[in-house]
């Protein structure tokens, strides 16, 4: 909802418990209200000391996005500047929703120290503000291009009164019907694969199995390797031996030196 234009009525009641600027007499406040570039001043409550009264009327022109306003209370002085009580922001977002709104706001000071408070009556026309909003709607409505209309009897062609015949059928809701998919292809007109049991090919074991060991043994190779000298036993017996070997009585062994047992015992 916008507010550019509307106009905020803020009525200054009065301030409590201010922070006192003075020592020896009594305070003399005024209050400044800051809106964008509109700065708005009472008169001087002349030793109002803590606890001023204004009750002064200001009428504000809002401008759409700013929502807020501050306010800030001075105390004058004719000799110096004036002094510095307290400051504070005061939000709008009640008072456009209701039209109106009687609180009190917090002031404080640069440390952000409490200085009192404000008491403002803040109110606004709601009933303006609807009624520029229903213009709003309004004059949107008439930028709509209304259907062209045809009078009776005037032939109107076929690719004119189709966006008219369209509009003016509603709509069911229910999709155009599209023609049936195909149905998935035949089966192929060739022959399958043959089976093995009509192949035409021979299964014939191949190569054929052998009759006999391969490859022959050869008549010429000896019965036994390696072969044996004619005349000789296998195998040789070595140098030195007399040959043929000596018989079984006759031992190879020379004869021990001295008769006994052998190994010979211990003493």
């Amino acid at each position: 909802m916008s507010i550019h234009g509307l106009i905020l009525e803020v009525r200054v009641t009065g301030c409590r418990k201010l922070r006192d600027t003075e020592f020896f007499t009594r305070q003399d406040p005024y209050v400044v209200l800051e809106y964008a570039t509109t700065k708005l001043r009472t008169r001087t409550c002349t030793d109002g000391g803590r606890n001023p009264t204004f009750d002064e009327k200001f009428h504000i022109p809002l401008i759409e996005g700013l929502r807020e306003l501050n306010v800030i209370v001075w105390n004058s002085n004719t000799l110096s500047h004036d002094d510095f009580i307290g400051s504070g922001r005061v939000y709008l977002h009640k008072v456009l929703a209701n039209g109106y709104d009687d609180s009190s706001w917090p002031l404080q000071t640069r440390h952000m120290r409490s200085a009192g408070e404000v008491k403002l009556i803040m109110h606004v026309d709601v009933s303006a503000m609807k009624n520029k909003m229903g213009k709003s709607i309004g004059a949107a409505s008439t930028h709509s291009v209304p259907p062209p209309s045809v009078p009776a009897g005037v032939p109107v062609p076929a690719a004119a009164a189709a966006p008219a015949l369209a509009s003016a059928v509603p709509y069911t809701g229910v999709p155009p019907s599209y023609p049936p998919a195909p149905a998935y292809p035949a089966a192929s007109a060739y022959p399958a694969y043959p089976t093995p049991s009509q192949s035409p090919y021979t299964t014939t074991e191949y190569p054929p199995p052998p009759q006999q060991a391969y490859p022959p043994p050869s008549a010429g190779y000896p019965p036994s390797y390696p072969p044996q000298p004619y005349g000789q036993p296998y195998p040789p017996q070595p140098y030195g031996q007399p040959y043929p070997p000596p018989p079984e009585a006759q031992s190879p062994y020379p004869s021990a030196p001295y008769p006994g047992t052998y190994p010979p015992r211990p003493y």
